[in-house]
C-alpha cells in the first residue's frame, strides 16, 4: 500500500479483500488519526481532507473481488510461466513487473465513442490513474531471436513480450467469450 500511494498519490478509496495487510493498514492509519486526534487536533483537522476510506469485501463473501482477483491470478499466471528457469536480478524483476503494470493498466475496459476523425478510443485503467492511456516505448521483437544472443536488458524485454502475447490471447479470449 506504501509503494502504491507512493508512486500514484494518496487514494480517497481503497477496494481490497480482507487480507492481513489490508486490514492491518487500515487499523494503522485508524489509531494514527485517533492519536492525532487526541493530542494534535488541528494536524488532525488538516488531514481529515486527505481521508482514506477503506471497502473491504464481506468475509463470508470472498468472490465479491471475483473480477480483480481474476486478473492477478491471471498475471501471476502468465508471469510465472515467463520467468521460469530465468534468474533476474532486483533490478530486472522490477523493471519486468513495472512493464507488466503498464500493460495491465493499458487494457481496454471499454469503448468511448470515437471521435470525428474515427479513430478508436478506449477506456483503460490509466485513465483512472493518470487520467490518460500509459504508453511504453516500442520495442524490437525479440521473441525469434535466440535467448543465448541476448543481453541482460534484452532478456527483460522478451520476457515483457512473451507475457504480453500470452496474456493479450487469454485477455481477448475473455472480451469474446
Amino acid at each position: 500500500l506504501e509503494r502504491f500511494m507512493a508512486r500514484r498519490g494518496l487514494c480517497t478509496d481503497i477496494y481490497c479483500d480482507n487480507g492481513l495487510n489490508f486490514v492491518g493498514a487500515a487499523e494503522e492509519r485508524r489509531a494514527m488519526q485517533q492519536f492525532l486526534r487526541d493530542t494534535e487536533p488541528t494536524i488532525a483537522d488538516a488531514l481529515s481532507s486527505r481521508d482514506v476510506a477503506y471497502h473491504f469485501n464481506p468475509p463470508d463473501a470472498p468472490w465479491m473481488g471475483g473480477l480483480w482477483e481474476a486478473a492477478i491470478k491471471s498475471a501471476k499466471r502468465h508471469l510465472q510461466h515467463v520467468i521460469t528457469n530465468r534468474t533476474l536480478t532486483f533490478e530486472e524483476m522490477s523493471t519486468l513487473l513495472a512493464r507488466i503494470e503498464a500493460i495491465l493498466n493499458s487494457r481496454p475496459l471499454c469503448s468511448v465513442p470515437s471521435d470525428p476523425e474515427g479513430a478508436l478510443t478506449y477506456l483503460t485503467p490509466g485513465h483512472f490513474l493518470i487520467g490518460e492511456p500509459l504508453l511504453c516505448t516500442p520495442q524490437p521483437c525479440l521473441l525469434d531471436v535466440p535467448v543465448s544472443h541476448l543481453s541482460r536488458w534484452q532478456l527483460v524485454q522478451r520476457a515483457t513480450q512473451e507475457f504480453w502475447v500470452a496474456w493479450k490471447s487469454q485477455y481477448l479470449q475473455t472480451l469474446i467469450g
